[in-house]
């Protein structure tokens, strides 16, 4: 007997857990929101002690923010604040540097090659291609407008 699409709807209702929405975004807010004041408080810190002009010290906020992603993938303590903060941790800087590093490190037993190397763009490889066919859509979008 199959079961038809009502009961299926009803059965899986049933079996699912419940979600704490309030208290997942509360999590999520609390985390991402901490992310980019850690990401102001080091554009702060690099403008003021180093001396750096505002572009270069916003370079260096990205490359210590990807760092500190991979870091924190590499040492398991990513996917633990992840499983806290859910969607929050999708900041689109460390989320894309934990998408590149996690494939790499689960496949590194696998050799240098085929493992790190093939699989590190698995997650993140779509979001490439999607990003880069998206911009160039949206550059022939605006030159086409720019031209009448």
């Amino acid at each position: 007997m199959r079961p038809n699409n009502d009961r299926y709807a009803k059965m899986v209702k049933k079996q699912s857990p419940s979600s704490p929405i309030f208290k997942d975004c509360f999590a999520a807010f609390l985390v991402g929101g901490s992310i980019c004041v850690l990401g102001q408080l080091l554009l702060e810190l690099y403008s003021k002690t180093l001396t750096l002009d505002e572009e270069r010290a916003k370079i260096l906020v990205s490359v210590s923010l990807i760092f500190l992603s991979a870091f924190l993938t590499a040492l398991g303590i990513f996917s633990k604040i992840a499983k806290f903060a859910g969607a929050g941790t999708l900041v689109p800087i460390t989320g894309f540097a934990n998408a590149v590093v996690s494939p790499a490190i689960e496949f590194k037993a696998e050799g240098f090659v085929l493992g790190v190397g093939a699989n590190m763009f698995k997650i993140a490889g779509p979001v490439i291609v999607y990003g880069t066919v998206a911009s160039v859509i949206y550059g022939v979008v605006y030159w086409m407008t720019t031209l009448f």
